[in-house]
């Protein structure tokens, strides 16, 4: 599947982004010019040889503060896009093996999740445990966790229907054999469209959550932070949330650009399985007799 995709445009484009986003994540506090945290009485400066995205109105590098954010940043949006993997694919999957009990019971514990506001219950979550970015992350990961459980669900559902998964129930398969063999190669491509989308919606929430001060502890940077820091003084700097609000916009679309890559590559895969079956069913089809000759 991964050469597939990089076979696309698209695909090729959003590997790109996403991979320059990672090394941000990795080496961008390793790059950073100065101290991020380091305050001067050069408030607000505009850019230069010193600061090449000037200073915020402590006189702290945006620079420095921007690279060294990027790790927050991209760590919590995996961790939302882990979390709600974990928490719905796996229920997601087993409520279609494991009885009505847990298939109900699942099901309105999907509906309940939909349901709740998930940045009031964040809000409330960290009231509980404290301002932290691992917290807020685990409880937004669970609270788009039904993304997942309708995904896998809906796929497994699928395969479970088909003829030779019922021969092999018959046979006497096990839940486990099933889903190692049969279930897993189909519900993989939908799971990872929906991991690439979710990726980018971790970015979203994350960049709000630390926009408005939740999940962060001052003076600790991150992309949503200095995006609501540098909104204070657009009369000083207009061009100060600039370089944040690219950085988010092009992660997002970047996300949703892999995922739509994903989604056309799995298509294109399932319809090419499909025609190899027909063409296989068309050659071991009998042939029709030739008509007898001559009338008597």
């Amino acid at each position: 599947m991964v050469r597939r995709v990089l076979g696309l445009t698209s695909g090729r484009i959003a590997v790109a982004v996403l991979a320059l986003i990672a090394l941000l994540a990795v080496f961008g506090p390793l790059l950073a010019p100065q101290d991020p945290l380091a305050t001067s009485d050069n408030a607000l400066a505009g850019i230069s040889g010193a600061h090449w995205l000037g200073t915020d109105n402590l006189g702290r590098d945006e620079l420095s503060r921007l690279l060294d954010g990027s790790r927050v940043s991209v760590l919590g949006s995996l961790e939302v896009a882990v979390t709600a993997l974990v928490v719905g694919a796996v229920p997601g999957i087993l409520s279609v093996y494991l009885g009505r009990v847990f298939e109900w019971v699942t099901l309105r514990l999907a509906d309940t999740l939909v349901a709740l506001p998930f940045l009031l219950f964040a809000v409330a979550v960290i009231a509980l445990l404290g301002n932290g970015l691992s917290q807020a992350m685990l409880v937004t990961g669970i609270l788009v966790s039904p993304l997942f459980y309708r995904v896998s669900r809906a796929a497994t559902l699928n395969v479970a229907r088909s003829q030779y998964v019922e021969a092999a129930i018959v046979s006497g398969a096990s839940v486990g054999w099933i889903v190692r063999r049969h279930v897993r190669s189909k519900v993989l491509p939908p799971i990872a469209v929906a991991f690439a989308q979710t990726v980018g919606t971790g970015f979203v929430i994350v960049s709000s959550l630390t926009f408005l001060g939740i999940g962060v502890q001052p003076p600790e940077p991150t992309w949503g932070g200095l995006l609501a820091s540098d909104l204070g003084y657009l009369g000083q700097k207009p061009w100060a949330p600039l370089a944040p609000a690219l950085l988010v916009m092009a992660t997002v679309w970047a996300g949703n650009l892999l995922a739509d890559a994903l989604r056309d590559v799995s298509g294109e895969a399932g319809r090419a399985l499909l025609g190899a079956r027909r063409a296989r069913a068309h050659r071991s089809a009998p042939t029709d007799p030739a008509p007898a000759g001559g009338v008597s």
